[in-house]
């Protein structure tokens, strides 16, 4: 069964508090080869049957109107993973938002 995974991100000129406290908690562990750190979120949402091109163009309007908010946050990344059981790895399918 496929899985369409949706990457959101804070808009490259906003803060990221919760990434400085990331990188605040890396640095007082010692790892100060990092020199920022940003967070943002990951959607799967498994599919039934065959990921079209247009299940990909419903994703990528869910993700821009429901799965993110405009104001802050973009829409990195859409692709498809295809389950281990299909012997397939990460595949790319669409385009990347």
């Amino acid at each position: 069964m496929p899985t369409i995974v949706v990457e959101v991100m804070p808009k490259a000129e906003l803060l990221d508090p919760q990434g400085k406290a990331v990188l605040g908690a890396l640095t007082r562990l010692g790892q100060s080869q990092f020199t920022s750190v940003r967070v943002g979120k990951r959607f799967e949402l498994a599919v039934e049957g065959e990921v079209s091109d247009a299940v990909l163009a419903e994703v990528a309007t869910l993700a821009d109107e429901m799965l993110s908010n405009s104001v802050i946050e973009d829409v990195v990344g859409i692709h498809v993973v295809e389950s281990p059981a299909d012997g397939a790895s990460e595949v790319a399918a669409g385009a990347s938002v």
